[in-house]
């Protein structure tokens, strides 16, 4: 009786499985770095509290760099591979790229508007 509960509950995920990975394969995390710009990647999640508390920095960045510097986040728990990718075990980690695609440093936890920004300013983009 147990096997057949679990073979059932098996074939019932393997149903449910594709809907549940969906999203991942309609919007694929973004092309990291972006090509001739100065990138910052944040990885965490939309459920992390850190994250969420960089949220409204990252959109104001977002709005102050634009077309100065690219600012992408990906959500490591609906993109599990990215984790691995990035090689990251704490979120949300911060990787800044140079303009020529170059890693230039990383730093995991909350990071200020003021630390982010001076960052920038090193790589060479002027709000």
């Amino acid at each position: 009786m147990k096997k057949v509960v679990f073979v059932m509950v098996l074939f019932a995920f393997m149903a449910v499985a594709p809907a549940l990975f969906a999203l991942e394969k309609i919007l694929p995390p973004p092309e990291v770095p972006v090509k001739g710009m100065v990138t910052m990647l944040d990885l965490g999640s939309v459920s992390c509290l850190l994250c969420k508390m960089m949220q409204p920095i990252m959109e104001t960045l977002e709005k102050e760099y634009e077309g100065k510097a690219a600012i992408l986040f990906i959500d490591v728990y609906k993109n599990p591979g990215e984790a691995v990718k990035y090689d990251i075990d704490t979120i949300p980690t911060q990787i800044f790229y140079d303009s020529n695609g170059k890693e230039i440093s990383r730093h995991q936890g909350f990071m200020d508007k003021e630390s982010i920004s001076a960052m920038f300013e090193k790589l060479g983009v002027k709000n």
